[in-house]
């Protein structure tokens, strides 16, 4: 009896501790989105701005619902407070799983941590001031001259959050790959020869999660295979780690060996 309580005490009091560090992370989730919500407006304006730009002269953003000029802010406000959000929550995260990570498993992990949300932020701001003036660029020139183009200001906003939440996560190719090889599920070698599927996949990728359009497809489909190309490189020093170590061993083993 006495055993199972000391079994379950351990079990609670990281329990607690997981609440305490997501109460914290939707806290200053709260506290952020509470201090932008005055600027919502202004917000909206500085995110739609690839498109107001670009816009033929007489058109301009409408909203097609009642509600839209106050939600579509109020989405793009909450959207961004998680946004600048991402290094607290994930300092949370890594503050909670760190007392069980050996000195080794820290080393590489603080690193990694802070290149995924370096290159999160590079993604969101790689679509925001490439792909978006390239995407409207196109759209808006190719329609019929006697169609008056009026977006939807909710639409354009899911449109908008739908690609920074893509080029975000694509960014993060160069970490995944050097994790996939540094835990050994495969190798450099391997990655390497498979490099023509991986190819198509960009591009299947892309087909699936940006607007229909072989336009916009192709502007996540490339920097994620060069992205590819990248984890790629960091890779190889995963072997060349692997190799040393190797050396290393058989030299201590050399040394051990009686001489005749």
């Amino acid at each position: 009896m006495s055993t199972d309580s000391s079994q379950q005490a351990p079990l609670v009091a990281h329990l607690i501790e997981l609440r305490n560090r997501l109460l914290k992370s939707v806290l200053a989730i709260l506290l952020i989105f509470i201090g932008l919500y005055y600027f919502a407006n202004d917000l909206y304006l500085i995110v739609s701005e690839p498109l107001r730009l670009l816009l033929p002269e007489g058109s301009s953003l409408i909203a097609t619902e009642v509600a839209s000029p106050f939600l579509a802010p109020l989405k793009l406000t909450f959207a961004i407070a998680v946004l600048i959000s991402v290094p607290y929550t994930l300092f949370q995260a890594w503050s909670f799983i760190a007392p069980a990570l050996y000195k080794n498993e820290k080393t590489i992990a603080i690193p990694l941590l802070i290149s995924s949300i370096f290159l999160f932020y590079m993604g969101v701001l790689f679509a925001y001031f490439v792909v978006l003036p390239l995407i409207f660029g196109f759209f808006t020139t190719v329609g019929p001259g006697e169609v008056t183009v009026m977006t939807d200001i909710n639409n354009y906003l899911n449109f908008v959050l739908k690609l920074f939440f893509a080029f975000g996560v694509t960014f993060e190719i160069p970490v995944a790959t050097y994790l996939l090889i540094k835990a050994g599920a495969t190798t450099v070698a391997k990655l390497s020869k498979k490099r023509p599927f991986i190819f198509l996949g960009c591009f299947v990728v892309g087909m699936l999660i940006t607007p229909p359009d072989i336009f916009s497809q192709t502007l996540l489909a490339i920097p994620m295979w060069m992205l590819f190309e990248v984890g790629l490189l960091a890779g190889r020093t995963v072997k060349n780690q692997d190799d040393e170590e190797s050396e290393e061993t058989e030299d201590n083993t050399q040394a051990t060996e009686p001489k005749a």
